[in-house]
C-alpha cells in the first residue's frame, strides 16, 4: 500500500539546515494499522505530510497505491460544515457525486463513526474526540483507502479516547490502512499490527508491538507503557 525509499528532508533554520528525515525507508502492507512513534521534532508530521502528498521529499520516493486522507491534530480546522451532515457531504459534493448518493453515503458514515444523533448539531460545540471522529468521517465518505492520524489522542479525556480508539477498531473491520503518529502509544499499541520509531529524523525501529515489552523506548525519549506502578510516587513521569 505504501512503500517509503530514502526519504530526506530539510528545512531552512536561523541556523542552517534541518535535516528532518534521513533516509528513511519503510513498507506498510494494506490493511495494516501501523503507530509511528517519536517525540515532538522527531519527523512523524513532516513524514506524514510526504505521505499525504502535502510536501515533497527532498530526496528519495513514496508509493502508495491509493490516495491518503491526513487528519491533523487540532482537527477542527478541518470542520467547513456548520454541522456534521453538512461537513461529511463536503467532499462528495466538490468530487460531483449526484444528490441521492451523497445522502446516503452521509448517512452510512454518520452511522459508522457514531455521529448519528449528532449529525445537525453546531459542529463547533462538539466535543474533542467528536470533532476528531467528525474529520475522520470526512475522509470515511470520500472512500479514501490511507487514513492518517496525527497525535489523535491530543488534548482528549478519557471517553474521547475511547471513543477514537472504537473508531480505529471499526476501520480495521473495514481493511482500510490506518498510520497513527503519536509519542502517546499507550494508548493505541495494542491496535496495532506494526510499530515504528522516529528519533531525530532517522528510523530506529521497524517491528511487532509485542517486541516493545523489552525494548528501550526511553533512549528515544519514549515512555515505556511498561512501566510497572507500585505506588502514587510511581505515577510521575520524569
Amino acid at each position: 500500500m505504501i512503500k517509503a525509499d530514502g526519504i530526506c528532508k530539510n528545512f531552512m533554520t536561523s541556523e542552517g539546515i534541518h535535516p528532518a528525515l534521513k533516509n528513511v525507508s519503510f513498507t506498510i502492507n494494506e490493511g495494516e494499522c501501523v503507530i509511528i512513534g517519536g517525540e515532538n521534532g522527531s519527523g512523524k508530521s513532516v513524514l506524514m505530510s510526504i505521505i499525504a502528498g502535502l510536501e515533497k521529499a527532498d530526496k528519495g520516493t513514496i508509493e502508495c497505491s491509493g490516495k491518503a486522507g491526513l487528519v491533523f491534530q487540532e482537527a477542527e480546522t478541518q470542520i467547513l460544515g456548520e454541522t456534521p451532515r453538512e461537513d461529511i457531504s463536503f467532499g462528495p459534493k466538490n468530487l460531483g457525486w449526484k444528490k441521492d448518493k451523497i445522502n446516503q453515503t452521509v448517512e452510512e458514515v454518520l452511522k459508522t463513526t457514531g455521529l448519528t444523533e449528532k449529525a445537525d448539531f453546531p459542529a463547533r460545540f462538539l466535543s474533542g474526540g467528536e470533532k476528531r471522529r467528525l474529520a475522520v468521517a470526512c475522509i470515511i465518505a470520500m472512500n479514501l483507502p490511507i487514513i492518517i492520524l496525527d497525535e489523535p489522542y491530543a488534548n482528549l479525556d478519557y471517553t474521547g479516547v475511547k471513543q477514537v480508539n472504537a473508531l480505529i477498531r471499526q476501520l480495521k473491520k473495514e481493511g482500510k490502512t490506518i498510520l497513527l503518529l503519536t509519542h502517546e502509544i499507550e494508548k493505541c499499541l495494542a491496535l496495532a499490527d506494526r510499530f515504528l520509531v522516529l528519533f531525530r529524523g532517522n528510523l530506529v525501529f521497524d517491528g511487532m508491538p509485542e517486541q516493545t515489552v523489552n525494548l528501550n523506548l526511553e533512549q528515544w525519549n519514549i515512555r515505556n507503557p511498561f512501566v510497572s506502578y507500585k505506588n502514587v510516587q510511581d505515577l510521575v513521569w520524569e
